[in-house]
């Protein structure tokens, strides 16, 4: 009996016809490439059942607001997400105020009344809001109406406050922690090409959001993650307690990229400060497994960059995870002016210091420029790049996940010979140059997929041999060499004149 039946007993001698089935040269299924968003809900939600620390999945846009509660950092950070992609299996992490923790909180006082009719644009978190004003109202009543529409808005990430016959509207961010000192606030961001001007008269003072401290603690929400598979995290924190947690999380050893667990995933977030700022932040970094985009005065909060980024990335990986990422739009992120920008000397500096860069195009779209890990020294303290591009570990995820499905497939249930053994074709059976043949076959379909390349190189390189101590293992060293991404179209213009 050659045929490899795994059910059909040969003693068998009932008639007639007897068939099971063999699924093992079958599978071509793909992981489902989800992503989560981690952040802070209301007491609200809370109370209405939401359990902080455990995760749960989206059912949408409108659902983040119920999970989350209205204006909470988790909805909008939903929202921004589903900018970008609107497609993709989301889960949330959920997670309480710490209890210790102070919000931030900011202040817009209407200083003069207009001596003639306008609107002025306020923006809060990015979020624009028209303000309509006519010479005959006091800044108290000015003030009074800016609250009213704030506080309307089940979107804004502030609460606005104002005393009755007071000029001074009060922000306070909706969630406590240091995410709500992002929270800018400013006027007429377009200016005047875009047709926004202070009305004449009017003068508007504001104090910046400030105060917030304590981020939750993300130890037991991770825990409760289990082996849950995420591919795109979203981060909204940028401290070091925070990214520590995940590094921990998603490290090599342990973590979620250990051969025990084999999860994978990438951690995406955002901060923002002037050049020297990041790049001193970005050399206290040194992780293949998170992202940091960089920026300078944009009216997006950090968090909401993080939500655009990491839906952005997602399309892009889910449809190819070895495409560069430069130039895919981050939908919902405002550009900041042009005078704060970071020029390309700038860029390239953070570029080598950890800290992903971004381009403004001329109608003010901002766009991936090089989306990079913080990964940057070896345990050596030498410069590494090997893990440098974003697109390099998320390829090695995919390459490693088909190889997974292949093997567990195909030799569930085999038995296991040397080279050279004599049996009957077709048995059960499988020997290190069988395997050998089958990763090379597996190798060149991801060729012709353009995920990996050099095939023949890596046929050379290949080596598959049974352990010298467990006859029931056998152990590989399988050198794919990756697909490339163009970064650099360098031309030298050698002109010549006749």
């Amino acid at each position: 009996m050659t045929i490899p039946f795994k059910n059909i007993p040969q003693q068998i001698r009932v008639p007639l016809f007897y068939a099971e089935l063999d699924n093992s040269r079958a599978n071509t299924a793909q992981a489902n490439q989800r992503a989560l968003i981690i952040g802070q809900v209301t007491a609200a939600a809370i109370t209405a059942g939401t359990v902080p620390n455990v995760p749960v999945i989206s059912q949408g846009v409108a659902d983040a607001q119920t999970v989350g509660g209205p204006n909470s950092m988790l909805a909008l950070m939903t929202a921004w997400y589903r900018k970008n992609d609107q497609f993709g299996e989301v889960w949330y992490l959920p997670l309480a105020d710490d209890p210790g923790a102070t919000a931030a909180s900011g202040s817009i006082t209407i200083a003069s009344a207009p001596t003639a009719g306008g609107t002025v644009y306020l923006y809060v978190g990015g979020i624009r809001y028209a303000i309509p004003v006519l010479p005959t109202q006091t800044p108290a009543q000015i003030a009074a109406y800016v609250a009213s529409v704030l506080s309307a808005d089940a979107g804004c990430p502030v609460t606005a406050t104002n005393t009755a016959n007071s000029a001074v509207v009060t922000l306070t961010a909706v969630n406590k922690g240091p995410c709500g000192n992002d929270i800018d606030l400013r006027l007429n961001y377009l200016g005047p090409v875009g047709g926004e001007t202070m009305p004449v008269g009017l003068s508007v003072q504001i104090t910046a959001m400030s105060g917030g401290a304590t981020a939750p603690s993300l130890t037991a929400a991770l825990a409760n993650l289990g082996d849950q598979p995420f591919d795109f995290i979203v981060c909204p924190y940028n401290d070091t307690t925070s990214l520590t947690a995940l590094q921990q999380f998603m490290n090599d050893q342990t973590g979620r990229w250990s051969y025990s667990k084999q999860l994978y995933g990438h951690v995406f977030t955002a901060l923002r400060g002037t050049l020297g700022t990041l790049t001193t932040f970005g050399v206290t970094r040194n992780n293949q497994h998170e992202t940091v985009m960089g920026f300078y005065d944009s009216p997006t909060p950090s968090w909401l960059w993080a939500a655009a980024l990491g839906g952005a990335a997602a399309v892009s990986v889910r449809a190819d995870p070895a495409q560069p990422l430069q130039t895919v739009p981050l939908i919902g992120v405002m550009a900041p002016p042009v005078q704060s920008r970071f020029q390309l000397t700038d860029r390239n500096t953070l570029l080598y210091d950890g800290i992903s860069t971004f381009t403004v195009a001329q109608d003010g779209t901002v766009a991936i420029e090089n989306l990079i890990t913080t990964y940057q020294k070896n345990a050596f303290g030498n410069p590494d790049n090997s893990y440098l591009e974003v697109e390099t570990l998320f390829t090695l995820a995919y390459v490693m996940r088909y190889l997974r499905t292949m093997v567990t497939s195909k030799f569930a249930r085999v038995k296991l010979a040397a080279d050279g053994t004599k049996f009957a074709p077709g048995s059960n059976i499988v020997t290190p140059s069988m395997i050998k043949a089958e990763l090379v076959a597996a190798y060149r379909l991801l060729e012709t997929q353009g995920l990996v390349q050099n095939g023949d190189a890596f046929k050379a390189g290949l080596i598959v041999q049974l352990d010298s101590s467990n006859p029931g293992r056998v152990n590989v060293l399988f050198p794919p060499t990756l697909i490339n991404q163009l970064r650099i179209f360098a031309l030298l213009n050698q002109f010549r004149l006749m």
